[in-house]
């Protein structure tokens, strides 16, 4: 679409961003706020509760070989106040062989807990991925207007990557570690009250100072989400506009763009690293001083008799697996950090409310004459800055109405709240006197064919990209609207004919043959109304002839909304209605608006001034 009115691509766009975002790109102005943590981790749960029998399985699994590890200091100081010390080779032996089982068998159910849990996470990532991706899909125009498309890519792929790392990964990683240090505890308990209260002086230290890095680590990684989408927005804008960039010269340009973002994923990420490694550091250190804690105690009671040497080094043993679990949680910390940050950003989408459902009373369209009516709207993209005023037209069933005006006046606006991609904020929009908010959005939009100035095609065969028009349609039928749209013949040339597959955005095909098949397109889903917005405004005279051609037959007793610059391309149309400033300032017949002499007869004769008309 052309018309400055749409909001992503023009004066219309860039204002309101500046209005509701301040200057520049939304994704480097607008700021996330902070969500609670546990809110996220609760609604990352629910993702996984269909699979509670298996993480019950998993939790057992867990606690079996947590107990097991929590067995070999309790044996090895067993071994040493009863076998070593009384050179009992036979019962070290014993020792050894039952210590070699429990190996065996801890490692043997890590496994399997592994294993399971890598399933039920990525059953559950999956279930996650496909809600942000149909919600996103429910969602208004006015969202995707107000969000960058590296920016929403990076919800599903940097984001869910963060919350996979943890889930899978780690999760199982941190249950044990938290039921092994616990059950470390418990057990020294259980061997000496003094030597375990020696450990009391030193857990609570490491837990308030793990508390104390998770406020910084948290923001800091939600902050570096925020700035990886950022940067692949800019990425995304880079690689598929590839050849304006390069026309324009532009190379050191988004070069330099490009640093600047990565500059700022850089500081984010320095940031998040630097409060998130310092965990390994000090925990290392409150363990050298938990072990040294433990030895000097145990010395002291050793030498008065209340302990004895396997206790002091079971002890030692137990402090080592105590250090272990504490420095594992510290390696997965960022990671948990990460998944927190980008399970806030996934439910912020998921959380967006989406596009306002049909009114309970509302009716599909049936037996559709085309009439359609203006009356009396008024619509703005932002609030109390109206673009369409007071707007009134009528078009009858089979007429065409072209839409004419300067840049910025409103046309294609027109369209978008003809599509209901807006609603209007005052008056109403009706079809066979019906108003559009009481028919169903899919039955309106089954009704309307739209054919744009920027035609998008998928990376799909010709075949399928024509067939999205009607998905149901057979091949005779996708062949049959390819010949009315006149691309027939230039598609049989193509390689491998209707199964050539196109390149990303079509790039393999002209523009004007691009432009067929979204005719063709339009053919094939038969619509009651057609829009066309600037059809033919970039292609060349030669091409513009056979297009029109095409789009005549399209327009064939179908009511017609054509938009155009080129005002020679409309002169056959029963209505033409010149738009300035959201208002509709003349209408009437192409020549009985030139007869007229005012705004229309001015725009016309300002494009051919010098030729002969």
């Amino acid at each position: 679409m052309s018309d400055n009115n749409k909001p992503r691509q023009t004066s219309d766009r860039t204002t309101m961003q500046r209005q509701m975002m301040g200057r520049g790109p939304a994704h480097m102005t607008r700021i996330e706020n902070a969500k609670n943590p546990r809110q996220a981790l609760g609604r990352l749960a629910e993702y996984l509760l269909p699979f509670k029998f298996p993480i019950l399985f998993v939790v057992v699994c867990v606690i079996i070989y947590t107990m097991l590890g929590l067995l070999e200091p309790f044996l090895l100081g067993y071994a040493i106040d009863n076998f070593i010390s009384t050179k009992d080779a036979a019962g070290l032996a014993r020792i050894a062989i039952l210590l070699l089982v429990i190996y065996l068998l801890d490692n043997g159910f890590q496994a399997v807990s592994s294993w399971i849990m890598a399933g039920v996470s990525q059953r559950a990532l999956q279930k996650l991925r496909g809600d942000l991706f149909g919600h996103i899909q429910s969602l208004t125009v006015r969202f995707f207007d107000q969000h960058t498309t590296g920016e929403l890519m990076s919800r599903l792929t940097n984001d869910i990557d963060a919350i996979n790392q943890a889930v899978s990964q780690n999760v199982v990683s941190l249950v044990a570690s938290a039921l092994s240090m616990i059950g470390i505890v418990i057990a020294m308990f259980l061997m000496d009250v003094y030597l375990a209260l020696t450990t009391l002086v030193i857990v609570p230290i490491m837990l308030w100072f793990a508390n104390f890095v998770a406020r910084y680590t948290r923001k800091g990684f939600r902050d570096l989400q925020f700035e990886l989408g950022g940067m692949n927005s800019q990425m995304e804008e880079a690689i598929s506009g590839a050849r304006v960039i390069k026309a324009f010269r532009r190379n050191d340009a988004v070069v330099a763009d490009f640093e600047a973002h990565n500059s700022k994923v850089f500081k984010a990420g320095v940031y998040a690293n630097s409060y998130a490694l310092l965990l390994m550091p000090i925990t290392t250190q409150l363990g050298n001083l938990f072990m040294i804690a433990l030895a000097g105690m145990g010395g002291y009671l050793a030498l008065r008799g209340l302990v004895t040497v396997g206790t002091i080094a079971a002890f030692i043993s137990y402090s080592q697996k105590f250090i272990f679990p504490l420095r594992q949680i510290a390696n997965i910390y960022n990671s948990i950090q990460a998944a927190l940050a980008g399970a806030e950003r996934v439910f912020d989408v998921i959380d967006t409310a989406p596009e306002a459902p049909d009114a309970p009373d509302a009716a599909g369209l049936k037996n559709l004459r085309g009439d359609v009516a203006f009356e009396h709207i008024s619509f703005g993209y932002l609030p109390d800055r109206p673009v369409i005023k007071d707007f009134t037209l009528t078009a009858r069933a089979g007429q065409t109405v072209a839409l004419v005006g300067p840049t910025g006046a409103g046309k294609t606006t027109i369209i978008n709240l003809l599509n209901r991609f807006y609603d209007v904020d005052e008056g109403a929009i009706k079809v066979d006197e019906t108003d559009l908010r009481q028919i169903k959005r899919d039955d309106l939009r089954r009704a309307l064919g739209l054919v744009l100035q920027d035609t998008f095609l998928f990376s799909d065969t010709v075949m399928e990209n024509i067939r999205y028009g009607r998905l149901e349609a057979s091949d005779a039928e996708v062949i049959e609207a390819a010949k009315m749209a006149d691309a027939d013949a230039f598609i049989r040339q193509l390689p491998e004919g209707y199964q050539t597959r196109l390149s990303e955005r079509a790039s393999n095909l002209s523009q004007g043959q691009r432009q067929m098949l979204s005719i063709a397109r339009a053919v094939l889903a038969d619509p009651g109304i057609l829009i066309l917005d600037e059809a033919t405004s970039n292609v060349d005279t030669r091409t513009e002839a056979r297009i029109q051609s095409a789009l005549l037959r399209l327009m064939s007793g179908r009511t017609s909304f054509v938009i155009a610059h080129r005002l020679s391309t409309i002169r056959e149309a029963d209505n033409v209605v010149v738009i300035d400033d959201g208002r509709i300032v003349e209408q009437g017949t192409h020549q009985q608006l030139l007869d007229l002499g005012g705004f229309y007869h001015n725009l016309y004769f300002s494009q051919f001034k010098g030729q002969a008309i």
